[in-house]
């Protein structure tokens, strides 16, 4: 009887032991490629912006080459396994493909734009669930806020997007921009959130017959953003993955070196690395 009791204490001082270690884990991002990010965060997997397929898989966006222009480091079964929570942005293929709809189970749990909502009913999701403003997930408060994909004529083309910003006791915030061109809305958001970082997507994408307009911040408007950023560091995402990219993180580290910005503010990861994040 000794033995019995002795093995149920073991097995819940166990239980307890993990429970502890996963809720004191710090959080990371990792970028996967593009904007495809995983985010461990309150001990919860986040998946941002899946773009699953394989290389070449998507049309050419600049009549250059078929995206994505580079392979996955790491399998999809481990992309997507134990994910907790799926963020999109948008629905353009480059945040959310079809390999992304085929491959994640349609019970998962997904927060959209309400702009999307008529795509994710149709893709089957069945926990997909419209985020207009901000809602508290297992402790994590999500917000989503607007961006703009473009300017001019080019903006109406792109349609809607729109960003989220994560914040948790003991964790630092997080403010993920999304596709969007800096403007006073993002200034705005950086100053109401105060966000400890800030992930923005710098490609400095292009459309075809748009080249003069940028459709996402590239290396000018990547500066103006750090130069707002307050005590946030900055983590560029979204290069080296698309055709229709300008901005790449060589361009980008070289523009940074011409405003004195150094790793102690601006991160460039590459695809697969693992950021710590700390408050």
């Amino acid at each position: 009887m000794k033995k019995v009791i002795l093995a149920v204490a073991l097995t819940l001082s166990a239980a307890l032991s993990f429970g502890q270690t996963n809720s004191n884990t710090k959080p990371t991002l990792q970028l996967v490629r593009n904007a495809t990010l995983i985010i461990e965060y309150g001990g919860k997997k986040i998946l941002v912006d899946p773009m699953l397929s394989q290389k070449g898989a998507i049309e050419s966006w600049a009549g250059i080459q078929k995206n994505p222009t580079v392979d996955l480091i790491m399998p999809v079964n481990e992309i997507v396994k134990d994910v907790d929570l799926v963020l999109v942005t948008h629905t353009h293929d480059d945040h959310f493909d079809k390999a992304a709809s085929k491959i994640l189970d349609k019970s998962i749990e997904l927060l959209h734009q309400p702009a999307d909502k008529e795509f994710f009913e149709k893709e089957g999701f069945k926990n997909a669930a419209v985020l207009k403003d901000n809602m508290l997930w297992n402790d994590i408060s999500i917000h989503r806020v607007e961006g703009q994909h473009g300017s001019g004529e080019i903006l109406k083309m792109m349609g809607k997007t729109s960003g989220f910003v994560l914040k948790a006791k003991n964790q630092p915030t997080v403010y993920i921009v999304g596709d969007a061109i800096w403007t006073d809305d993002v200034k705005k958001n950086i100053k109401k959130f105060d966000p400890d970082y800030i992930v923005v997507n710098s490609g400095g994408a292009r459309i075809q017959g748009y080249e003069n307009t940028p459709i996402i911040m590239d290396e000018a408007q990547t500066m103006a953003l750090i130069g707002e950023s307050g005590k946030a560091k900055v983590i560029a995402v979204h290069m080296d993955a698309l055709d229709h990219c300008r901005t790449t993180r060589s361009s980008l580290i070289q523009k940074a070196a011409e405003f004195n910005i150094g790793t102690d503010k601006l991160l460039i990861p590459q695809d697969g690395e693992v950021i710590t994040l700390s408050l």
